[in-house]
């Protein structure tokens, strides 16, 4: 029977719908609409092209993978297709997709499969040749990716090189994986762009994309990309039979892989597994959206082959969507440490992912205004990586007419004093030095571990200094007494006393936290240290150009010329001057000679040590190794104190060399 025209037209509405869609998503990292949104869409008209195949068109999303590569990068053709997945979403359908491999197996027993999260990144290929990484590239559509190797090489998850053996057994290798950002490191970063005035990324998958597709590889560089390996494009490779056998092999040389991989047995083994990831996904510090499933035996992958865009042999079970719908009560603005004015919906609480949220960031005027969002609205809300909360749109269609429309403020809503949007600048920010809301961020920023690390100078007593007007300014902090301490809230004469104490100790910080400590824009605690290390004393990086800044690998020129304006301002002058006169040493850093005992060693800190994890992720650092929050097959020790939990099992278990504190000062041979 021929599709009546309404088909027709719906058929290519459809089509062009989800190409546009598609083509935000992959290519320019702009998603208009939420997952299930899109799923919805695409549902419907692949049931469209089975009720009526005639209709298929050349153009439709189901004959390709994924989106086009962007005409800026030079397109790589991949040798053997990165093909998509079948998704389920129930029991049910797992069930079907488990009936149909026995069918084609021909076997009525379980079947073996490897099962591991759905990671939500960017897809990327490796190719070793001679065991060496030459090209690395994006999915793209499918068969032609964008080359970007060298992007890819900056992320110390990726081996530059194969084992000899490896290199040997397997001449050309093809490792496929997902580069993705962890939760708390992509949270980092939007608010780093935010305080810089620039567009922050929707989603920890965009923020990926977003910094792999950078025409500079030094930004990349910047970024906290994590490479997580999921397979090889071979199935007939000697001495890997099966799915399981390439992830041991790929862990063996290097690559991350997840560390819930593992093997079940039929339907309910698989079913037991999705149950589990759905339980633990809220805990998790990346983000998932499902849970892929694999036949295990290659020679079983084999006979059951291909369709038009995926595998027979694998399915995607995905979560089902997370948002939830609530109405906005207010909509306020907030002013953080560098005076960006943050607009932020105050919501009717409603849970969300396990969580009750009462309000989301709008980040700034241009997105408030692109919602179009007003007091009374409906909204439809989710956690973006499960973490922040965010307004996914607003439900137009809901409105009443007695919404109320806020505008952006004009002035300061902490100070009053006039607000400006530098050019090329997303935020509005107020550059009064005074204002209050600044002032108390940045005194709690100025005592944070990173910085001067001022034990008792939390935010509640922050806001108390300044608001009685103790603090103009952090150098104000050295000028205090007892007597001044003594009358505010929850303020007793030890407490008074031990606040004294530590902030007379931070006298004598490390220069690259006392660069910290100053809250210029941009600079933060790797840009600090490049800094230190650098000039290595306070004064020549005071007086430095922005053209001798700008020379330094890791600074660029927007953060040499915050630098050059954070030191020319009168009032910064004068805090320093402040500082230098309370006795801050300002020490210079020691030129480092000799070999660095740890250099490229990677650790992982737990239980309880004689002094505090910063203070031994410092010797880390200091002496050339880096530090992990998580035990994985890339961790060469476990500095281990007393009471470790489960960081020092899952050493254990992966053979990771564990330390207490005498070994690993036998490491540093202090």
């Amino acid at each position: 029977m021929a599709a009546p025209e309404t088909i027709k037209k719906e058929y290519r509405e459809l089509i062009e719908k989800i190409n546009h869609h598609a083509r935000l998503y992959y290519v320019h990292d702009r998603p208009e609409i939420s997952d299930a949104e899109y799923d919805k869409l695409y549902d419907r008209m692949l049931a469209i092209e089975e009720e009526y195949p005639e209709l298929r068109a050349a153009d439709s999303p189901s004959q390709r993978v994924g989106a086009e590569p962007l005409p800026e990068f030079e397109s790589v053709e991949h040798r053997l297709r990165m093909l998509s997945l079948q998704k389920v979403t129930t029991r049910e359908e797992f069930g079907e997709f488990d009936r149909r491999v026995r069918e084609g197996l021909g076997t009525d027993g379980p079947v073996e499969y490897v099962v591991e999260p759905k990671l939500d990144g960017l897809a990327v290929e490796l190719v070793y040749e001679n065991g060496l990484l030459t090209i690395g590239s994006t999915r793209g559509d499918g068969t032609r990716g964008e080359n970007i190797t060298q992007n890819l090489k900056t992320l110390n998850s990726i081996p530059l090189s194969l084992s000899k053996e490896a290199a040997g057994t397997y001449p050309l290798l093809e490792v496929r994986g997902e580069a993705i950002m962890h939760r708390s490191e992509f949270a980092k970063l939007n608010s780093r762009l935010e305080e810089e005035g620039l567009q922050p990324f929707a989603n920890p998958r965009n923020a990926s994309a977003g910094s792999l597709r950078q025409l500079d590889s030094k930004i990349t560089a910047q970024r906290p990309l994590v490479f997580y390996a999921y397979g090889i494009s071979e199935r007939e490779l000697p001495g890997l039979p099966d799915q399981y056998a390439v992830m041991r092999f790929l862990s063996r040389e290097g690559f991350r892989i997840n560390e819930h991989l593992t093997r079940v047995s039929g339907i309910d083994g698989v079913s037991d597994k999705f149950a589990e990831l759905e339980r633990i996904r809220p805990k998790l510090n990346y983000e998932i959206d499902g849970m892929v499933v694999k036949v295990n035996r290659f020679d079983e992958q084999i006979r059951l082959g291909e369709i038009s865009r995926a595998p027979r042999w694998a399915v995607a079970w995905k979560f089902a969507a997370e948002e939830a719908e609530t109405v906005v009560e207010d909509i306020m603005f907030s002013v953080g440490r560098t005076g960006v004015v943050t607009p932020v919906a105050k919501l009717e609480e409603v849970p969300v992912s396990g969580v009750k949220v009462t309000n989301a960031s709008l980040h700034n005027e241009d997105i408030m205004k692109a919602l179009d969002i007003r007091v009374g609205d409906k909204v439809m809300v989710r956690r973006a990586g499960d973490v922040i909360p965010e307004v996914v749109r607003v439900l137009y269609e809901e409105r009443t007419g007695h919404e109320t429309i806020v505008p952006f403020p004009e002035v300061c809503p902490s100070c009053g004093a006039e607000i400006h949007r530098p050019e090329g600048e997303a935020a509005w920010r107020c550059f009064n030095t005074a204002c209050p809301a600044q002032l108390k961020e940045r005194l709690f920023h100025f005592a944070s571990n990173d910085a001067m690390e001022i034990d008792g100078l939390g935010d509640k007593l922050a806001e108390q200094l300044v608001e009685k007007g103790l603090v103009k300014d952090p150098a104000d902090l050295y000028r205090l007494t007892k007597e001044d301490l003594l009358p505010l809230d929850l303020m007793g004469e030890k407490k008074a006393q031990n606040l004294l104490d530590a902030v007379a100790r931070s006298k004598t910080r490390e220069l690259p936290r006392i660069i910290v400590a100053l809250g210029i824009f941009g600079v933060g605690e790797t840009a600090a240290r490049t800094l230190a290390e650098h000039f290595r004393d306070f004064e020549k990086l005071r007086n430095a150009s922005e053209e001798e800044l700008t020379e330094i690998e890791g600074i660029g020129p927007k953060i040499a010329q915050s630098i050059r304006e954070f030191f020319q301002q009168k009032q910064n002058e004068e805090m320093l001057k402040k500082l230098y006169h309370s006795g801050v040493e300002f020490r210079s850093v020691a030129k480092k000679t000799g070999p660095s005992p740890l250099a490229d060693l990677t650790f992982v800190i737990t239980g309880t040590l004689s002094r505090s994890r910063d203070h031994f992720k410092k010797l880390i650092i200091d002496n050339g190794g880096k530090v992990t929050g998580s035990v994985s097959a890339n961790t060469d020790y476990l500095l281990a104190g007393e009471n470790a939990g489960s960081k020092l099992d899952k050493a254990k278990k992966l053979g990771i060399k564990i330390v207490d504190e005498e070994e690993f000062n036998s490491l540093l041979k202090l």
